[in-house]
């Protein structure tokens, strides 16, 4: 299939990110929100990064507004109706992901493929909200997008292979380094992986084994990975990995390692929300 245009659904960090990353690979991007003020933070978004990017000899001022050029932001959905394939980047709500591809699957052609951005939830729901099944993936994208290099392409159970063929293509078009997640399971590989490293940190933080800058540190300097469990949760976001955790005990059988601590959730009803404050995570 030809991609011209590209659909970006959510103007938030990630559907910026993307909306980006498409446009900065030649792609025409429709990016759509429910409310323009949405809209614009996302474009606001867009134009700070390039900038810095055009400050650090990345791009020149020429490729910054050609960039920008090809993104148009939008509150209508009628205006995603001529993209040639759709990525939705909302808030991790399965529900309201269903409902949008309904309204996706009746407002684009038939042979347009649609793909979701979710980190954890069920590419098989989603696509049975269609009347298109086949054409639905999982094309999960990383935080900071235009930055991380991966990509998990996830096939629901009715993905056919042409579908989860242009959705790799397209990641690689895009820069990306795409994985093939090749059975619908609840957080694929990453979050299935990263989610219980979170939790088991926040509990030997419950049960007193050390500080959060001290399991960060281990971490670092023990298994030489870049960041600690609490500066990866700080970057994104304590209250969307509640989230998720919560999603993965319902979904994979109510497993003990997929429990939530107390502490996980007293973080997220005190507002923290994994922003750090000058007097550090949290303080009881």
């Amino acid at each position: 299939m030809n991609i011209k245009m590209i659909g970006v659904l959510g103007a938030g960090t990630m559907g910026n990110g993307i909306a980006q990353v498409a446009a900065q690979s030649g792609y025409q991007v429709i990016m759509r929100d429910i409310e323009d003020r949405f809209v614009q933070n996302g474009l606001k978004a867009i134009d700070k990064f390039l900038a810095k990017s055009v400050e650090k000899g990345k791009i020149k001022e020429d490729e910054k507004k050609g960039i920008i050029a090809r993104i148009k932001g939008t509150i209508r959905m009628e205006d995603l109706k001529d993209a040639d394939l759709i990525i939705e980047a909302v808030f991790e709500d399965l529900e309201l992901k269903k409902s949008l591809f309904k309204q996706l699957d009746e407002l684009t052609r038939p042979e347009v493929v649609l793909t979701t951005n979710t980190s954890s939830m069920s590419i098989t729901e989603v696509a049975m909200a269609t009347k298109r099944p086949a054409k639905v993936a999982g094309m999960h994208f990383f935080n900071p997008a235009p930055l991380m290099k991966l990509v998990e392409v996830i096939r629901g159970i009715h993905s056919n292979d042409d579908t989860i063929s242009t959705v790799m293509e397209l990641a690689r078009k895009m820069g990306k380094e795409p994985v093939e997640v090749r059975k619908d399971t609840p957080g694929f590989i990453v979050n299935r992986l990263m989610m219980p490293h979170f939790v088991e940190a926040i509990r030997m933080v419950e049960e007193g084994v050390a500080s959060v800058e001290d399991i960060d540190k281990a971490v670092k300097l023990g298994l030489n990975y870049p960041m600690g469990p609490f500066e990866l949760m700080d970057l994104t976001g304590i209250d969307i990995g509640l989230h998720v955790t919560e999603y993965l005990y319902k979904e994979l059988n109510k497993e003990s390692k997929w429990s939530v601590p107390v502490l996980y959730k007293s973080m997220v009803r005190a507002g923290k929300l994994g922003r750090k404050t000058k007097e550090g995570w949290y303080k009881y």
